[in-house]
């Protein structure tokens, strides 16, 4: 069909084609939507993808997408009736998770504290509250 292409994102500045060779291909039946010819025609796509043997990626592309994958990738597609559609989608779905894989982790969290003001609205609604709760007594005389 078509190589892959990776829109360029966070980590992957310039993008990533993938060759169609590097690409395997499986058609079966499809459980989906179909109508009369949904148990004779192979129109579910099984496309996988193996990053350790790609020469589409560079080393510090390639142990990134190790170390957060085990093995190749399989995508599968089946929501369309025609096999054309559900290889197109399952290319844009490689192409998607090959993005996510790539990009950098999220920032760790830095703790912060509260700040003096934030301290005190919090022990006044605290006092308001008790003092409210202290009035629901009984009525002494």
């Amino acid at each position: 069909m078509k190589d892959v292409r990776v829109p360029s994102g966070p980590g992957l500045p310039e993008g990533l084609v993938i060759p169609d060779s590097e690409l395997n291909e499986r058609f079966s039946r499809s459980p989906g939507p179909g109508g009369q010819s949904v148990n004779t025609t192979d129109s579910r796509v099984e496309l996988e993808w193996d990053p350790a043997s790609s020469g589409a990626l560079d080393e510090s592309q390639l142990a990134r997408i190790l170390s957060r994958s085990s093995g190749p990738l399989v995508v599968v597609s089946h929501e369309q009736r025609s096999q054309h559609r559900n290889r197109v989608a399952a290319r844009e779905r490689l192409a998607m998770r090959i993005r996510d894989l790539l990009s950098p982790p999220p920032p760790t969290r830095r703790p912060t504290r509260p700040t003096r003001g934030s301290k005190e609205r919090r022990l006044d609604s605290k006092r308001q509250r008790s003092q409210t709760k202290q009035l629901r007594g009984r009525v002494q005389d």
